[in-house]
């Protein structure tokens, strides 16, 4: 009786271990993905959930890839949002999602000039901009390449910066993501339009 226990206990160990060790595997295949797999899964729209928009080519795939794998209930959320909502009709203002997990804000402004704008990158939460009606430049650098005007100010989840970096035209049916290693550059005026009605969801990072 006493081997048949000690042989249990034994038994029982080595299945947890080998869970564990399963588990463990998983998740860092999971956790693991190149740059050429994450490129191909932005393309073949696995994540999109049938929304129409296009995302914007220079997306970080690998970030991208990781934050959506971590918290896929969340985006399926945003994008069932963007899909199945009027976005021409929204009032400005903040619009719920899910929680603090994730909201739109809906502007209707004019566009600024570029020395009005400045660069800024956020902690917290990605940012997903899109132009609704109208049209405007938006600019992005690597934030390791940027020069920090303005420290990191957590209750308003934002930096600022000077950098050089690549430019947009954003225009209604493309939308762009801007993850906390992405300096952001958005409002910059287009000529031929002065106001603009852009939508940014919030996204909360998933660390």
């Amino acid at each position: 009786m006493k081997n048949q226990k000690l042989f249990l206990q034994t038994f029982l160990i080595a299945v947890f271990s080998l869970l564990l060790f399963a588990g463990s595997t998983v998740y860092a295949q999971k956790s693991v993905v190149t740059q050429r797999q994450a490129e191909q899964w932005v393309k073949s729209r696995a994540w999109a959930g049938g929304l129409s928009l296009k995302l914007y080519g220079d997306v970080n795939a690998v970030t991208f890839y990781k934050q959506y794998h971590a918290n896929p209930a969340l985006w399926q959320k945003v994008f069932a949002w963007l899909k199945t909502t009027k976005l021409d009709t929204l009032y400005a203002g903040k619009h719920i999602i899910d929680g603090d997990k994730a909201y739109a804000n809906v502007t209707l402004a004019p566009s600024k000039a570029f020395d009005d704008t400045r660069w800024e990158s956020h902690r917290n939460y990605i940012d997903l901009q899109y132009v609704i009606s109208g049209a405007e430049k938006i600019g992005r650098a690597d934030i390791d390449k940027a020069t920090v005007t303005m420290q990191y100010d957590d209750k308003r989840d934002l930096a600022n910066y000077t950098a050089e970096g690549k430019f947009y035209t954003a225009t209604p049916g493309t939308f762009y993501l801007f993850f906390p290693q992405d300096a952001h550059r958005p409002s910059i005026k287009v000529d031929g339009y002065d106001m603009v009605k852009k939508l940014v969801v919030k996204i909360r990072v998933a660390n």
